[in-house]
This record gives C-alpha cells, structure tokens and sequence, in this order.
C-alpha cells in the first residue's frame, strides 16, 4: 500500500521515521518543502531534505534532530575566522552533502536528481522527491524588512513580527517529477505536523498540489501541529498568530478543510472535535507529541491502519 506525505524539517521527521517502522518503507514516498533552501558560501543547501533523509537513515544527531550526529564543526569556525558568515551551523560532513549537492547541481543534474543521488548513497529505503526542482525561497516580511526565511529563524532568532509570507518564483515552478503522479495514486496521503504556513504552506502553493490533493481529498490525513494552542516545534504558533490566525487545532484545520478530509488532534484538544466535524472533517483523537521512537511507531501505524481501513472502504 503506497503512502505519500508531505513533510517539512524536524518536526515531519519524527512522523516519517514511525511510518518507516509501521510500514513496508519501499512503499512510503515523502514529498518534501524546498522553501528553505539557501544558497550559503557558494553552497546549495536544502535543510528540510537533508533533515528528513538523515533522519531516515539513522544519522541524523538525535539532540538537534538535524545535521549528523557526533558531527564537527572545524570548517564553520575557520570560516568565522575568515570573517565569512557563520551564523547557519554546517557541519564537516554536512558540508560534504551541499558539496556534493552543488556540484551536481552546477553539472546539470535536477535538485530532484541530486536527492536520489544522496538517498542512495545514505540506504534510504522510502523515496524523497523536493516538492519542485525550481528554487522558490520563502520571503518573510516583518517589521524590520524583508527576510530569507532562514535569515528570519536562525539569524534573527524569529524575533520581528511577520506581516506577510511569499514564495519566490512559485508562479514559475513546476511540481518535481513524480510529485503529482503519486499524489494521484497514492493509497493514502498525510499531511505531516509540520507549520502550515512555511512547511506545508510551500508545498501546496506549487502548481498543481492543491488541486490534486482536493482530488484525493476522501483519502488524505493530517497530523495537526498545534498542541494545547502551542506549536510542539519552532515559532509556529507564534507565526499564526500575527498573520491573524487562529492558533488551535481548529485554526490549523480550516486551513486544511478544502483538501483534507480526517484530521488527527491530540487528546488535549478534544474539546474542538465537534467544531473540527462542523468543517466537514472526520477527527481521529491520537497522542501527537512523539517523544521517543516508540511513541513515533504508535502514531504512525494508527494512522497507516486507517488508511488501510479507507482504502478497503474504497475498493467495496
């Protein structure tokens, strides 16, 4: 039974590598948001694909859930030194990936291409496509200027208010070979907690994904972000709230009510089941907050059985 999900960074990352134990991981493709994506000292780098394919490959550092574990940083602090920026932490062997990844890229290879490249050469059983081989840089605009998003988290700590959130070039950019025929055939499709607004957000602007998610609507599920109205990873809630969201469980679904169709809350939001339905949504009350690998495997076979269960509702 093939799965699809849609995934950002760290916090995707600890769903997929559930679902890579709950499941066949030949069967589970991740399409993954290339929003962040930065080039730095001449480097491509694409954190939320490196994030989810080390993780997928055992070697992600279990501490910060990015980068390699056990990993130096030599090269950074020589850099430093240099009087070169050194406020994005790569590490030597991280170094190593968007080495690698440059190169292809400047030879011609497709960003698609180069993450094959790296799946493979890591033993990463499930496949991972970038939402777009296109580069399409999240902006954000805030109350001091316009930002990189990853000048807005890393450098500047998320501290100024964002005003508005834009994709660089999405208009122009095309859904990766393989994104759109998946999202077609897929058995099931979940949507990963992962921010709405500059994970998944991204990815549902290419042209094309929205549309076929609304398609595939009966079959998709989603694992909201948002527990007991705080986001469980990066600022979130924070983003939600003064782009004039609402920072709920709820909120978070009626951004997801035309596409998605079963909703997955935590049992500190029970509460809101009742007003998540009223969207026309089925809400399936689960613990979200994975703090281990078990915890990781729970949740993600609950939800693999439920597709299973939906597509055998399917088929008769």
């Amino acid at each position: 039974m093939e799965i699809v999900a849609l995934a950002g960074g760290i916090g995707a990352s600890k769903l997929l590598l559930g679902l890579t134990r709950a499941m066949d991981p030949r069967e589970l493709t991740v399409i993954v948001n290339t929003g962040d994506d930065i080039v730095l000292h001449g480097l491509s780098i694409s954190p939320d694909l490196d994030i989810v394919t080390y993780t997928l490959a055992g070697v992600v550092n279990p501490d910060t859930g990015w980068g390699f574990r056990d990993e130096t940083f030599c090269t950074l602090d020589q850099l430093g030194v240099y009087g070169r920026p050194n406020w994005f932490h790569l590490g030597d062997r991280d170094l190593a990936t968007h080495i690698h990844r440059t190169a292809m890229l400047r030879e011609g290879a497709h960003l698609s291409q180069v993450s094959e490249s790296i799946r493979q050469a890591l033993g990463v059983q499930s496949r991972i496509l970038p939402m777009s081989d296109e580069p399409v840089p999240t902006m954000i605009e805030t109350d001091q200027g316009c930002f990189h998003f990853q000048e807005y988290l890393v450098q500047r700590r998320a501290e100024p208010v964002v005003r508005r959130i834009s994709f660089d070039g999405i208009e122009r950019a095309r859904a990766a070979p393989g994104v759109l025929d998946m999202l077609a055939r897929a058995a099931g499709i979940i949507i990963c907690p992962s921010n709405p607004l500059i994970s998944i957000g991204p990815i549902l602007a290419v042209p094309g994904v929205r549309e076929a998610l609304r398609t595939r609507r009966t079959h998709v599920v989603a694992v909201c972000p948002i527990v007991g109205g705080k986001s469980l990873k990066g600022p979130s809630d924070q983003m939600l709230a003064q782009l004039g969201f609402e920072v709920s469980a709820y909120g978070v679904a009626r951004m997801y009510q035309d596409f998605c169709a079963t909703f997955v809350i935590d049992p500190v939001d029970s509460a809101q089941s009742s007003a998540i339905e009223s969207l026309g949504m089925e809400v399936l009350i689960y613990p979200t907050v994975m703090r281990n690998v078990e915890d990781k495997e729970i949740l993600a076979r609950r939800i693999v059985e439920f597709a299973a269960k939906q597509k055998a509702g399917t088929a008769a």
